[in-house]
């Protein structure tokens, strides 16, 4: 057995005071005396030991905190929660199997039958087909306000059983993008909580907390991720919603903030509830591939916004395309938005409106050489897709308007 040489300092753990390019590789971890890991090993147990009846009893009782099961908590999975929190500037993190999961648990966590809540209208038609088909069934209404900047739109959708507003910092696939702080004021006269879909800005460009949101959601299959290997999702808290004293709204997460206290309370209400009872959980391999794509968000994405405004700015002087929507072109509605939250990129995912109608699209598409033909984004390759025939599809023939493409 070896000691410690005298005057030798032992690595640091504590990432709070660091950069975000340092945190992006290193928050999140935790020394391992047994073999000294350098990179998180995968922890691939699906059970874990207790110490004692007692420690048994404390951890399901939520007193201490520990592994139970993986379906609730694997050490894995933990780093990649942990490190996306710190990015995010957020008091904690749970993971889950998809985007869509953690979208809808974040609903459901504040929601119940009869509950209501407001969405921005531009958002990714998966999302929407998630509210209005799933959660209507479960008996939570959906209102969505065409345009963010309108305040008598969101003084008519709000409603006394309204009880959170969602929206992307970046839509997809239109970049109309949100000014997060002007939605935010409409969710505090509301006395409820923004909820707020980061997924195309990431960390890296973006913290919608420091913007007046309390709840961030991450399809961190996209950006996060960044290499097309793998699902995954996380929902971030900022402990910044006073649960306790909208108790009348929010009776199950006032009981949590007695249970666990405030600034865990949402965190651990969606791992107990949403996440151990629906059990969408994250992987430990998924959540390793997350890890490793983190350690580079910062310098993905800087290219990723280069690239995209380049393209963007050449498309637009093509004879062939009729319009970009891309918020970082001069003389567009959110240009100055743009200059303002994203230094005039804003993001890489994009759409491009061509001459001839479905036709044109669909010559477009197929004489694509370099990019593929594929749905996803977020990806280190580059890649188009029609959305009306596509991601879109179920939306465009649920209002009747598929030949409207």
């Amino acid at each position: 057995m070896t000691t410690p040489h005298d005057g030798v300092v032992p690595p640091n753990y504590d990432w709070d005071a660091f950069g975000f390019d340092t945190r992006q590789v290193h928050a999140g971890e935790r020394p391992n005396a047994d073999h000294g890991d350098r990179v998180v090993p995968i922890h691939v147990s699906n059970a874990f030991r207790f110490d004692s009846f007692q420690d048994t009893w404390d951890r399901f009782a939520g007193v201490e905190d520990g592994q139970l099961y993986s379906r609730h908590l694997n050490p894995t999975v933990e780093v990649a929660e942990q490190r996306v929190a710190s990015l995010e500037g957020g008091s904690g993190a749970v993971a889950f199997a998809s985007g869509s999961a953690a979208i809808m648990a974040t609903i459901l966590a504040v929601c119940s039958q009869g509950d209501h809540f407001v969405s921005t209208a531009s958002i990714y038609s998966g999302t929407i087909a998630g509210f209005e088909r799933t959660l209507s069934r479960l008996g939570i209404s959906v209102s969505f306000v065409a345009d963010w900047r309108d305040t008598d739109e969101w003084r008519a959708a709000l409603r006394p059983e309204t009880r959170a507003v969602f929206t992307e910092t970046i839509p997809n696939p239109k970049n109309d993008i949100v000014d997060i702080a002007a939605v935010a004021e409409a969710a505090r006269a509301a006395a409820v909580p923004l909820m707020v879909d980061n997924t195309i800005a990431t960390p890296a460009l973006i913290r919608p907390l420091e913007h007046g949101a309390d709840l961030v959601v991450h399809s961190s299959t996209k950006f996060l991720g960044g290499h097309g290997a793998t699902l995954s999702g996380v929902v971030v808290d900022g402990s910044r919603f006073d649960w306790a004293a909208h108790a009348d709204r929010y009776p199950q997460l006032a009981d949590a903030v007695t249970r666990w206290g405030a600034r865990r309370a949402f965190e651990q209400y969606v791992r107990f509830n949403q996440l151990y009872d629906f059990g969408a959980t994250l992987s430990p391999f998924n959540a390793f591939l997350l890890q490793q794509g983190l350690e580079t968000l910062s310098l993905r994405m800087e290219r990723h916004a280069a690239n995209a405004h380049e393209l963007a700015l050449w498309l637009a002087e093509q004879p062939g395309v009729e319009s970009v929507d891309y918020a970082g072109l001069p003389g567009g509605r959110d240009f100055e938005l743009a200059r303002r939250l994203y230094d005039g990129r804003s993001g890489s995912v994009f759409s491009v409106t061509l001459a001839g109608g479905l036709e044109g699209a669909r010559t477009f598409v197929d004489h694509l050489c370099v990019f593929s033909r594929m749905t996803n984004i977020g990806d280190t390759r580059s890649l188009a897709i029609h959305p009306g025939t596509s991601t879109h599809v179920n939306w465009l023939i649920a209002n009747e308007s598929v030949g409207a493409v």
